[in-house]
């Protein structure tokens, strides 16, 4: 078993009486007894500080369990809400059929666009920076074309 620093101070104070150091009124058995006081005193400290950062670990751990049970309520229905990957997550309810995914020319990276950038024809790559055109071709026509 470990000492603490209090119990450590009490017994060089204990070993320090049985040096009968208060009979000898020499400098060195004051500075020894005034030593011995200060070392007791920071002890003291240090046990009041280690019970008060015991008493913020409890509450922080409260806090913590208290935080868990507000996300969860708060996002629980978030993932039965949106499956959709690779969308940012701002657009609310998303229609899967509307967002298209596409591989950059440039530095291979998938990219998932809406109708909407198809109808501008050029995309910005997100990933690289690069712009490309992009060809409409229905997969039924290109088969027929060869």
């Amino acid at each position: 078993m470990t000492m603490t620093i209090t119990e450590k101070v009490a017994y060089l104070k204990g070993l320090a009486d049985g040096l009968d150091l208060d009979k000898e009124p020499s400098k060195e058995a004051k500075l020894l007894t005034k030593i011995i006081d200060i070392l007791e005193d920071i002890g003291l400290a240090v046990e009041d500080l280690e019970d008060e950062i015991e008493a913020v670990e409890e509450e922080v751990d409260a806090i913590s369990e208290d935080l868990e049970d507000v996300e969860e309520v708060l996002f629980e229905d978030d993932d039965d809400d949106f499956d959709f990957e690779g969308c940012c997550g701002q657009c609310g309810d998303v229609d899967d059929d509307a967002f298209f995914e596409i591989e950059c020319p440039s530095c291979g990276e998938d990219i998932v666009i809406d109708e909407s950038i198809l109808d501008i024809g050029e995309v910005t790559c997100p990933n690289c920076g690069d712009k490309f055109s992009m060809d409409l071709v229905d997969e039924g026509e290109e088969e027929e074309d060869d």
